[in-house]
């Protein structure tokens, strides 16, 4: 991509940067690394990375009707795909209702700065005028234009097709609300580092700065308001970490005591791993096959001022085991992460059908191999981020009868609902103890 005259403050500036990360997205790369990729993202400020990152994850959630709307307001597909992840982009930021406030963006200057956009590039330069047309014509004619693409199941609920059916057929009831809550930006929720400070004590700190918030669980605090993580007070000297609510229960399950061996196992970035080092002192391995990843759970670690050692190894092999039996396991496994689409709205356009069965085959694998490492009458805790029964509960079932497992109390699947007593993520939790004899 060529070096734009565009000021980097500007919303031109913003929507042209999402919209090639759009368009990245949609070659196979996922929404964060595509934002890293885009030229000029890492030396803007944190303000303007902040409004690049906010329009390209509401065209990710958007993207099923932009994409309709694109089809029928085009007589043909734009290219470059920069060319269609600018008008989607701009399509979802002026595709609102008198009542969907705040308004990021005044409706108008949208439009208006989408043509700069385009007329900035040299790769859409040629299209500014088409780009003018379909957005004011849109305005127009928005009721009449909805109308028809709604009844596209895709376009009505911003997700794959097949993503649709999988959902409503595992959760007849609920699936509606899965989806909707699906389309919505995430709380952001704290975990109060309990070895720094109590949850009492977080939240007089954030009233004496006027920031409103909650507790929303036992180390969860829930901020009324999202801000930039390095303006969250406390985050840096490490009274707290930014982790979902329905994460934070991890820890608590796995009942790690003082002096204990364990294995986090697929590890990265270490916010289960942090968790389980603040409630107890542990003799803790961080296993990662990414060491990359692993270099996030030192970061984390060091600013909670916590320590484990860090493995690079399959979860799948015993290469890197030293043979002895660790007292719990906790096996965060490999996912289509169907459960946390509000963080990572771009999830549902980047997997396909047949990645459910073969995670599930590579989860299996690894669960199977972590309970050879397990002493007896040891814990290990099961956890995955997808909604697919063939990931979860059938996955936890199927486990228990191969290994004699004995299966704990434990929630079980957690629907990301987005209400006032389910706004979380949705994980399934399922605890085994390995017999004695």
């Amino acid at each position: 991509m060529a070096t734009l005259d565009l000021k980097p403050d500007s919303l031109a500036f913003s929507l042209r940067s999402a919209a090639h990360a759009v368009a990245l997205v949609r070659g196979g790369t996922a929404l964060p690394q595509a934002l890293t990729r885009v030229q000029g993202y890492a030396d803007t400020s944190g303000q303007a990375r902040g409004a690049i990152q906010d329009i390209a994850y509401r065209a990710m959630r958007g993207l099923g009707r932009a994409d309709a709307l694109v089809t029928l307001l085009t007589s043909r597909a734009p290219e470059p795909a920069a060319l269609h992840g600018l008008l989607c982009c701009a399509l979802t930021l002026i595709d609102r209702d008198e009542s969907d406030l705040p308004a990021p963006y005044e409706i108008f200057t949208v439009v208006n700065q989408a043509v700069e956009a385009a007329s900035a590039d040299p790769a859409m330069a040629h299209a500014k005028g088409m780009v003018n047309a379909v957005l004011r014509r849109f305005l127009r004619e928005r009721a009449t234009l909805l109308a028809e693409v709604l009844r596209q199941p895709v376009a009505e609920w911003n997700y794959p097709g097949w993503w649709i059916d999988t959902m409503r057929n595992a959760y007849p009831q609920q699936w509606q609300a899965i989806l909707h809550a699906g389309n919505a930006a995430p709380p952001l929720i704290l975990r109060v580092n309990q070895r720094r400070t109590t949850p009492d004590a977080y939240l007089a700190l954030l009233a004496d700065q006027q920031i409103l918030a909650r507790q929303v669980g036992p180390d969860a605090i829930r901020l009324e308001r999202p801000v930039p993580v390095l303006q969250i007070p406390g985050f840096m000297e490490g009274l707290v970490s930014v982790q979902d609510a329905a994460a934070q229960l991890a820890a608590p399950l796995l009942d790690a005591r003082d002096g204990m061996r364990v294995l986090d196992a697929c590890a990265a970035p270490g916010g289960k791993t942090g968790h389980l080092l603040e409630r107890a002192q542990l003799d803790l391995i961080a296993l990662d096959s990414d060491p990359r990843r692993l270099k996030r759970i030192e970061e984390n670690l060091q600013r909670l001022q916590l320590t484990a050692r860090l493995v690079a190894g399959d979860a799948a092999a015993t290469d890197w085991w030293d043979g002895k039996p660790f007292d719990r396991i906790l096996a965060d496994v490999p996912c289509t992460a169907s459960g946390i689409l509000r963080r990572h709205p771009d999830i549902r356009w980047l997997r396909r059908k047949a990645d459910t069965a073969q995670l599930a085959a590579l989860s299996s694998r690894i669960l199977d191999n972590l309970w050879r490492m397990l002493a007896p009458d040891g814990k290990l805790l099961f956890v995955t981020c997808s909604l697919w029964p063939q990931e979860s509960e059938a996955q936890a079932a199927a486990f228990a009868m191969r290994n004699q497992a004995e299966r704990l109390p434990a929630p079980g699947q957690l629907l990301p609902m987005a209400t006032s007593n389910e706004d979380h993520d949705g994980l399934f939790y399922a605890l085994f103890r390995k017999p004695a004899g």
